[in-house]
């Protein structure tokens, strides 16, 4: 983990430990702390991982990189994610790693570790198709889908509308928010709080920054902080809908998960991979162009037709129910 970001990988990883506990396993968790700021950094911490001797445990659940390299004659991998700059992010030229003869190497490294690493796994389980179809197209190795479930479901209730579109979750470049507020400058009317963790000063500026050069206080709340569970769900259930623009998202992520619990309909984009899994276009929620006038029609439309916004919410808590996920199943699978 990165010292001090909470994230949905983070809050499965707290989940996980305490449910393995719930159904009788003593659990611990083990975070390695982790940069990939400079590339170079990046041998160091497959060295680091790989390095590791954990004697004293029964069997290691691993969960993301580089923690997957550590060495265990029962380790099971649920794959939440790969180092993506090595793979679909460097195809989509997203990537930290530079286009030289060391960025070659840094790449042949990582790629050679993931081989190792994860072929030894007693079992690999990914958190999504997406993850999945990334694991086998980049590496050829086949990964069993294991969708976490949802954590407390019973605070994501359904409730009215306070008229608000809701976009909470981790505040970065590659969650998009500031897309969110350059379309909401073209869809008059339309209130939007933004409620998640930034990950740098940075992306919080860039926030706020934006809502100065629009002339949006009037209608934007930044909530810029880690918020605790309860205040998170009164947010979610008071949301007309919830707005989730990620790229290329490994799995629907907790965000969805959690409007979908609340009947709340999503905004999302085409480009915003695992999230598609449960929002539909007209069915659960609005699919949009990830451009800023495409998305200030979508999120117009989400907060002024009522009926739409209620049905789609609707929809979508079903189609997450139809899943049928639960931590003991998972926790049966994962301790097979």
């Amino acid at each position: 983990m990165v010292p001090f970001v909470h994230g949905g990988a983070e809050e499965l990883c707290v989940n996980l430990v305490s449910q393995l506990r719930a159904h009788g396993a003593e659990a611990e968790a083990m975070a390695l702390p982790f940069t990939w700021d400079p590339a170079e950094r990046l041998i160091e911490e497959i060295l680091i991982a790989r390095s590791l001797r954990i004697v004293n445990a029964d069997r290691v659940i691993a969960l993301k990189f580089p923690a997957y390299l550590v060495e265990h004659p029962v380790k099971t991998v649920w794959l939440l994610h790969q180092y993506r700059q090595a793979y679909d992010l460097l195809d989509a030229n997203q990537s930290n790693i530079p286009p030289t003869r060391r960025g070659t190497e840094i790449l042949r490294a990582i790629h050679s570790a993931d081989a190792a690493g994860l072929s030894e796994a007693r079992h690999l389980y990914t958190n999504s198709r997406i993850t999945a179809d990334r694991l086998w197209r980049y590496n050829g190795l086949v990964g069993t889908v294991l969708p976490p479930p949802l954590n407390d479901p019973e605070l994501f209730e359904a409730g009215p509308s306070q008229g608000y579109i809701l976009a909470s979750g981790r505040v970065n470049a590659g969650k998009r928010q500031h897309l969110l507020l350059e379309a909401l400058a073209l869809a008059p009317g339309v209130r939007l709080v933004v409620a998640g963790p930034p990950d740098t000063p940075e992306d919080a500026e860039r926030l706020r920054s934006l809502v100065s050069r629009h002339g949006l206080e009037d209608r934007v709340r930044l909530d810029l902080r880690f918020l605790p569970r309860a205040d998170l769900a009164r947010l979610v259930t008071g949301a007309q809908a919830v707005a989730y623009l990620p790229f290329d998202e490994d799995s629907p992520g907790y965000v969805t998960m959690e409007a979908c619990q609340a009947r709340k309909p999503m905004v999302t984009a085409l480009d915003s991979g695992g999230v598609l899994d449960l929002v539909v276009d007209g069915v659960t929620g609005w699919v949009s162009v990830p451009t800023p006038e495409a998305l200030a029609a979508a999120l117009a439309e989400a907060a002024n037709d009522t009926r739409a916004s209620l049905a789609r919410g609707v929809a979508g808590f079903e189609a997450w129910h139809r899943l049928d996920l639960t931590w003991s199943a998972t926790i049966e699978r994962l301790l097979a």
